[in-house]
């Protein structure tokens, strides 16, 4: 279970503003259903001095979604609309004494709403698509634009901190030489060389270490939780090596060959995240046999 601060349970339990603002005239929306959080920023502003009168919000999300919505309402409150936009994913997390790294990327997904809305109020096009052809994590639907920013504005040097502040890199893990290539280019600018073995820089509290043994009972265990689903749809799931970082399973059944292989595959992953405390990656089976096969 992740460390939340006093005020992020405040403001989950108790959160500010929630609900769309009557007569609002600057609304944004991010993020999507499909990929497990949307949020819908409602606006009330003063036409002559641009001051945000009123702020409201409307989300589907984890708990930091909802403690990060409600910060985010509560900074802009009062402020000119270009001083808003100065409100980074940072200050949101500062705002709430800090969120887990697994969940910055709450913070972020706020941070757009603000822009879009404002550029809703403006009369200006806002897209978080930002390039066509640049969408990197297919999981999670974010482009390579969002990500390079957020490496630059939060100093960023691995994929784990990356998956942690956008998601991108947390479900199948295709997408992991893209993002990898960024943080090259993005380290370089910043003179730094990029180490594909660093450890995410976040400080956490230390947890109990668990054995090899012991991790894979734990790792049976997730897998179990979430079993009737995919029995539920004539599929099954079988853990067939743990390697690391790295978990290998074969999917049975109806999920064997399903066009939706990749995204439950993503889907697990990010279960086995979450009860694990830890970054890891799931990987079909048929990618062990392949290494194997070529001797890797």
């Amino acid at each position: 279970m992740w460390d939340y601060s006093e005020k992020v349970k405040d403001h989950f339990f108790n959160p500010r503003n929630a609900g769309a603002v009557a007569e609002a005239n600057a609304i944004g929306e991010v993020g999507s259903l499909s990929c497990g959080d949307a949020l819908r920023l409602t606006l009330k502003v003063d036409p002559t001095t641009e001051t945000i009168l009123e702020a409201g919000f409307q989300t589907f999300g984890c708990g930091s979604a909802i403690a990060s919505s409600s910060a985010l309402t509560e900074i802009v409150k009062g402020l000119r609309l270009d001083d808003a936009l100065k409100v980074s994913n940072q200050d949101i997390a500062d705002f709430l004494d800090g969120l887990p790294p697994e969940k910055m990327h709450c913070s972020v997904m706020g941070r757009e709403a603000l822009q879009a809305a404002v550029a809703n109020f403006r009369g200006q096009e806002w897209k978080d698509d930002h390039a066509e052809g640049a969408l990197i994590c297919k999981c999670f639907a974010v482009d390579a634009v969002l990500i390079e920013e957020t490496i630059r504005a939060n100093g960023l040097r691995t994929v784990e901190e990356v998956a942690n502040y956008t998601k991108a890199g947390g479900g199948c893990s295709a997408c992991h030489e893209g993002i990898e290539e960024i943080l090259v280019r993005v380290m370089a600018d910043r003179g730094e060389s990029f180490d594909p073995n660093a450890v995410a820089g976040e400080i956490k509290k230390p947890r109990t270490l668990l054995t090899s043994l012991q991790r894979v009972k734990r790792i049976e265990g997730l897998l179990e939780e979430i079993r009737p689903n995919l029995r539920r749809d004539r599929g099954d799931v079988e853990l067939v090596e743990v390697e690391g970082k790295n978990i290998y399973l074969k999917m049975i059944g109806a999920c064997s060959g399903c066009q939706m292989a990749a995204t439950t595959l993503g889907g697990i992953q990010q279960h086995l995240v979450e009860g694990l405390g830890e970054f890891i990656r799931v990987l079909p089976a048929e990618e062990l046999s392949r290494r194997t096969a070529m001797g890797g």
